[in-house]
């Protein structure tokens, strides 16, 4: 695509972007693979209209108050990352612009004060349990509590787990195979603390000694890809400067949160070589799992289908399709059945339900629709957005089909 973006040899980020829009050919191949314009029909809410938008932004064709409501509707789901035959840089473009259009873009009130609560709490475990507790408080006036504060109250869960603390250190069991850190995210230790123990245990179990860092915080993803540039780029180099060298890998169990560490290069474009050699050793469990080959859990005691739902940035972001199922098909007793439009967004992404929440919520509809339709007897993924989104809407639907990480089934078949 032809583009007059001024670019400046001491802002990398404008390279990068000018990069991304002058490699769109605008071929459409994009199209089926964005839930927004499958779900709109609006060319300016598929992906070749946003680069479009955002290029008349960064040329001064248009204001980014113009161009925001658009923008705001990309979930960031990376489908046409995966899509794209011409390897357009979607994921870096839309991630810098927002960061670069925050300042000029206009926020009512409203947008504001929620957008304070959501950076303030979510990358906070202490902080987000108080949300949780405070906001059962109204729960009982939901209907009276529209728009995004209203969806907010959607994912407030009936009973919230007692909080966890994890242990510094997990030694392996048996012969050690390897030495891994572990990034313990923020929603998740309030809303699924199982899920790290989980982990904990997996890894022991496969002979892999664990490090949780004490002063670990949140990745940056949240704040990244809603707009608030410096502080993901604070978050990433807190992490960088606390995460031990000594390990082979650091373990994401979160699809977000891993897909956030593989940016960090994107964000510390001034500190490259440290945020690139932190990237190179972030790794889903699943994928690590894999790469040292699984030692085979005991067999069930009776056969389970079990469905995969493939979270966008585990499948996008990073790649990683295939190790989830091969991890769940090592189960003796575990048939993987396929869910239709598996790796289309749930609508949950990040803090999109919350953000749009009609459109999230008909999403949702569809991928719960969708799971029941497989006839599975639980449903597995990689990230906790998806599970909170995907649970909501299957109770909705009536169904009471359990929803696991990946890395819970496995646990519970070593535990058998």
């Amino acid at each position: 695509m032809q583009h007059k973006i001024p670019i400046v040899e001491s802002d990398p980020a404008s390279r990068s972007m000018a990069s991304a829009v002058e490699s769109c050919v605008h071929c459409g191949f994009c199209l089926p693979t964005c839930p927004t314009y499958q779900e709109l029909g609006e060319e300016m809410d598929s992906p070749r209209g946003r680069i479009y938008l955002m290029k008349e932004v960064l040329e001064g064709g248009l204001t980014a108050r113009e161009a925001a409501p658009y923008i705001d509707r990309c979930l960031g789901c990376l489908g046409c990352v995966t899509a794209c035959p011409s390897g357009v840089a979607y994921d870096e473009l839309v991630t810098l612009y927002r960061a670069r259009s925050e300042n000029t873009r206009g926020r009512g009130l409203s947008s504001k004060m929620l957008r304070r609560i959501i950076l303030t709490t979510l990358p906070s475990p202490r902080l987000f349990r108080i949300a949780m507790q405070v906001s059962k408080l109204f729960t009982p006036f939901r209907k009276m509590i529209p728009g995004s504060f209203g969806a907010m109250l959607d994912l407030v869960p009936k009973h919230l787990p007692s909080a966890v603390k994890l242990p510094e250190f997990v030694p392996a069991e048996g012969r050690r195979r390897g030495r891994v850190a572990l990034l313990a995210g923020c929603a998740q230790q309030v809303l699924a603390p199982e899920i790290n123990l989980a982990t904990l245990r997996v890894l022991s179990k496969n002979g892999i000694e664990v490090v949780v860092p004490v002063e670990q915080g949140c990745c940056g993803a949240l704040a990244a890809h809603t707009g608030a540039g410096e502080i993901a780029r604070q978050q990433a180099s807190h992490n960088i400067k606390v995460f031990p060298d000594d390990v082979d890998a650091v373990i994401t169990n979160a699809a977000g949160c891993g897909s956030g560490l593989k940016e960090y290069p994107l964000w510390l474009a001034d500190r490259e070589e440290p945020a690139q050699k932190f990237a190179a050793r972030a790794m889903d469990i699943s994928q690590y799992l894999s790469k040292i080959g699984l030692i085979r859990p005991p067999a069930l005691a009776r056969s389970m289908r079990v469905a995969y739902h493939d979270a966008c940035h585990l499948s996008h972001g990073q790649g990683v399709r295939n190790e989830p199922r091969e991890i769940l098909a090592q189960i003796e007793g575990v048939e993987v059945v396929a869910i239709q439009d598996s790796d289309i967004c749930c609508g949950s992404a990040g803090t999109y339900s919350i953000e749009q929440p009609g459109i999230a919520r008909r999403m949702g509809q569809r991928k719960a629709q969708a799971i029941i339709e497989a006839d599975a007897e639980i449903i597995a993924m990689g990230n906790i957005g998806c599970m909170t989104q995907v649970e909501n809407h299957l109770r909705k639907l009536g169904s009471n089909i359990p929803v696991k990480h990946t890395v819970e089934i496995l646990d519970a078949a070593y535990q058998s």
